[in-house]
């Protein structure tokens, strides 16, 4: 009887409940599909993220979690949700204001569990290969939408843009992030001979920079693009051959410039807004440099541990009516600048998280590898595009660095364990 029992479907279902690479498998399952909604959609993302917290949940090693935490790439970005929380003491924002302000921060906590999860997960590759070929569509769909607005999601001015869902700047970086990492497998597949595969590898690449080119980019991609294929050039490349790749990206950009309006007065918006802005006309540059004028000031008005948290909003009502504030500019909640929202709020201790936390994931990616290259781009990018806006805090690049990030490092630190395993297997 006990035997019949044992093999019962209630016994089978027991034993995979027990199971810990049925729970594995669940959250990478669930990460796949947040990698996938990402480009597309904030409610997906939201419920996959939760849905994959309660599969890790589940059946946690809670002495090997304890482990993993203690590391300091993952007992920052703690740290970094702690101090937003303990921000709220001093904040002079209403409460509402002050709770909804630690928001952005709470998706830093996924990172340990990241970190943990896919040291042991062996679907890493799975996720990545997921968010290109969801940004391979989602560019499918922008060139549609570029030649027939009324299929876009978003109002005629953005269909009209080749925008379907989100906006151009989160598309731009996407794409970006895209069209840079691919660099590392082609070079890796043409050494090996594998021109095939190369090919169309470099064709999806392509596609991404024709979008970008063609149909709209943001000034902040044009800007940090050029930074993240430097990178690779400087870690990955000959001398001789960065300075063949950069004369022929020269000259591509040049005939891109020509032959495409959208790039062209993209480029040249930059000098004109900020003429405007000089001449006392609210721009879109102009907008960012009074925000950054103003929020200087309220750094220094609290220095050291800032004006308490979500208390950014407030200030900047209270500055657009004092004296030399420039008539027309928007009040906006940051300044667009993640240093700077990071110091109003929390001075320079707040500072001194956000670039601990920087510096410990720059140099958690020091090695070779694809994992390693991912990693290591996700948190250039954030970096360099953080100077004109708070993409950590924002949600969809805030999401795109926890992502990247948290499964880059979970498979760069397996790599290593495995390795210290075999060389105390040698020795």
């Amino acid at each position: 009887m006990t035997a019949i029992v044992g093999h019962s479907p209630v016994g089978s279902l027991a034993r995979w409940r027990r199971d810990p690479a049925v729970w594995i498998a669940t959250a990478d399952i669930f990460t796949v599909l947040l990698a996938a909604a990402l480009p597309w959609s904030t409610s997906l993302v939201a419920i996959f993220a939760v849905l994959m917290l309660i599969a890790l949940v589940a059946f946690l090693d809670i002495e090997a979690l304890w482990r993993s935490v203690k590391r300091p790439i993952a007992a920052v970005p703690i740290a970094f949700f702690l101090l937003a929380v303990i921000g709220t003491l001093w904040s002079p924002a209403p409460w509402g204001e002050r709770l909804h302000a630690i928001g952005p921060t709470l998706k830093l906590l996924m990172l340990p569990l990241l970190f943990y999860h896919f040291e042991r997960s062996e679907r890493g590759r799975w996720v990545f290969i997921t968010f290109l070929v969801s940004c391979a569509l989602l560019s499918v769909m922008s060139w549609i939408v570029a030649f027939h607005p009324n299929l876009s999601l978003k109002p005629p001015a953005y269909a009209a843009r080749g925008i379907f869902v989100k906006d151009y700047i989160d598309q731009s970086q996407e794409f970006a992030l895209c069209a840079v990492a691919l660099a590392y497998p082609i070079i890796t597949l043409l050494r090996e001979r594998r021109i095939g595969l190369a090919i169309l590898l470099s064709a999806v690449a392509a596609s991404f920079v024709a979008n970008m080119a063609f149909v709209i980019v943001s000034r902040t991609a044009l800007v940090t693009m050029p930074v993240m294929a430097v990178v690779f050039g400087l870690l990955h490349l000959r001398w001789r051959v960065n300075l063949t790749i950069a004369a022929a990206l020269i000259a591509i950009a040049a005939v891109a410039f020509v032959a495409s309006p959208q790039l062209e007065w993209t480029v040249r918006t930059f000098s004109r807004d900020y003429q405007l802005y000089k001449q006392g006309v609210p721009t879109s540059i102009g907008e960012r440099l009074e925000y950054w004028r103003n929020a200087l000031r309220f750094f220094a008005d609290a220095p050291l541990v800032g004006n308490g948290t979500g208390s950014t909003k407030g200030l900047f009502e209270q500055a657009e009516h004092a004296p030399g504030w420039l008539a027309g500019v928007r009040v906006f909640p940051n300044p667009h600048n993640q240093t700077l929202n990071v110091a109003v709020q929390w001075g320079v201790l707040g500072i001194a998280v956000l670039y601990a936390m920087w510096l410990l994931h720059l140099l958690l990616f020091r090695g070779e590898g694809f994992a390693n290259w991912i990693g290591l781009l996700v948190v250039v990018q954030n970096i360099f595009t953080s100077l004109f806006n708070s993409h950590i805090f924002d949600f969809h690049e805030g999401w795109m660095y926890v992502l990247g990030v948290g499964l880059a490092g979970g498979m760069v630190l397996k790599a290593r364990a495995v390795g210290e395993a075999e060389s105390d297997g040698d020795s």
